[in-house]
C-alpha cells in the first residue's frame, strides 16, 4: 500500500513538472521576441543608451548579431554622453570586428558623444541628425574635497598605505603636486589612445583629430564638416542604407538580437549596483571617463 502510494505521488509531480515544462515553451514561443522568429533576411539594430558603465551586455548583442546569417548589415543606435573607458573601448573593438563582416551603420540620436562617439568612429558609416551633440574627443576625471568640511565638524581622517600614491584623489585631503603630475600622465596616455582611434576608424591624419580633440563639443551639421561623420538623416535613413549596404530588397526586417533573460532579482540588484557605482565613481575613488562633462 506504501509503495503504491508512492508510485502515485511520483507520477503525480512528474506529471506536474512535465506540464510546467510545457507552459514555460508555450509562453516562451508567444511572449519571445518576434524578429528572433522571422525567417527572412533584414537588418539587425543594436541600441546604446544612457551613460556606459558595463559594455558586457551590448557585446553580446553585437556578438549574436555577427552570427546570425539573416543579419546582413547591422545599425546601431547610440544615445550617449559616454561613460568609463574600458567599457567604451571593449564596445568600440566589437563593433570593428563585427564590421570586418558585416556593413555596420550607426545613427546617432540626441547626443552621441566621448564614449559614445569612441564607439561609433569604427563603422562603416555615420548618420547623425543635423542637431545632434556629438565630438567630446576628450579625457576627464572628477575629484571632490570634503577636507574643509571635516574641519569645520571636528573630523580628522587617517589612511595607513602601501606606496604613496595609494591614496591618490582621497577627498579628505589636499592632492599633491606629485599625484596631479601622475594623474595627468594617465589622462594624456589615454587622451591618445581616443585620438588614435577616432583618426583610425575615420580614415583621418591624427594631427587633424588632434586639433580638435581638446574636448568640445559639435552639432551633427558640424560634425559633417569635419567628416566626423559621413551624412545627416535619421534613424529610418540609416536603416535604409543598411539595407542597401547589405543587399536587403524591400522594407527591411529589423532583427533584434535575443533578449537575456534574467530573473527580476537579479535585474533589481544589477540596476541598484550600476547605479551605485556610477554615484561612487562621480563623486570618490578614480575613475578615467569618456564623458561628456557635466553628465
Amino acid at each position: 500500500m506504501k509503495n503504491r502510494w508512492m508510485l502515485w505521488s511520483a507520477i503525480g509531480v512528474g506529471g506536474m513538472m512535465l506540464l510546467f515544462g510545457l507552459c514555460v515553451l508555450v509562453a516562451t514561443a508567444l511572449l519571445g521576441d518576434r524578429d528572433a522568429m522571422m525567417g527572412s533576411d533584414g537588418v539587425g539594430i543594436v541600441e546604446v543608451k544612457g551613460v556606459i558603465v558595463d559594455g558586457a551586455d551590448t557585446i553580446r548583442q553585437l556578438r549574436a548579431l555577427k552570427k546570425d546569417k539573416r543579419v546582413k548589415a547591422v545599425v546601431v543606435r547610440i544615445d550617449s554622453p559616454g561613460g568609463v573607458v574600458g567599457p567604451s573601448q571593449e564596445i568600440s573593438a566589437q563593433v570593428k570586428e563585427l564590421a570586418k563582416v558585416k556593413k555596420v551603420v550607426v545613427s546617432m540620436g540626441s547626443v552621441a558623444a566621448s564614449g559614445g562617439y569612441y564607439i561609433a568612429a569604427p563603422a562603416t558609416l555615420i548618420y547623425a541628425n543635423p542637431g545632434t551633440i556629438t565630438g567630446s574627443i576628450g579625457v576627464l576625471m572628477k575629484f571632490s574635497n570634503i577636507e574643509g568640511l571635516m574641519g569645520k565638524v571636528g573630523m580628522k581622517s587617517f589612511t595607513i598605505k602601501t606606496g604613496k600614491f595609494k591614496d591618490v584623489g582621497s577627498p579628505v585631503r589636499s592632492m599633491k603636486p606629485e599625484e596631479r603630475a601622475m594623474l595627468q600622465g594617465v589622462i594624456d596616455n589615454t587622451h591618445r589612445q581616443f585620438v588614435r582611434a577616432v583618426a583610425e576608424g575615420r580614415k583621418l591624419p591624427v594631427q587633424s583629430v588632434a586639433a580638435i580633440a581638446d574636448g568640445r563639443i559639435f552639432t551633427g551639421e558640424q560634425a559633417l564638416a569635419l567628416k566626423l561623420v559621413d551624412r545627416l538623416g535619421t534613424l529610418q535613413d540609416a536603416i535604409e542604407e543598411a539595407a542597401r549596404l547589405g543587399g536587403v530588397k524591400g522594407e527591411p526586417e529589423l532583427i533584434r538580437p535575443p533578449k537575456k533573460h534574467a530573473p527580476a532579482l537579479d535585474l533589481l540588484v544589477q540596476g541598484a549596483s550600476e547605479q551605485l557605482g556610477l554615484l561612487s565613481r562621480g563623486e570618490s575613488g578614480v575613475s578615467v571617463d569618456y564623458r561628456l562633462g557635466g553628465w
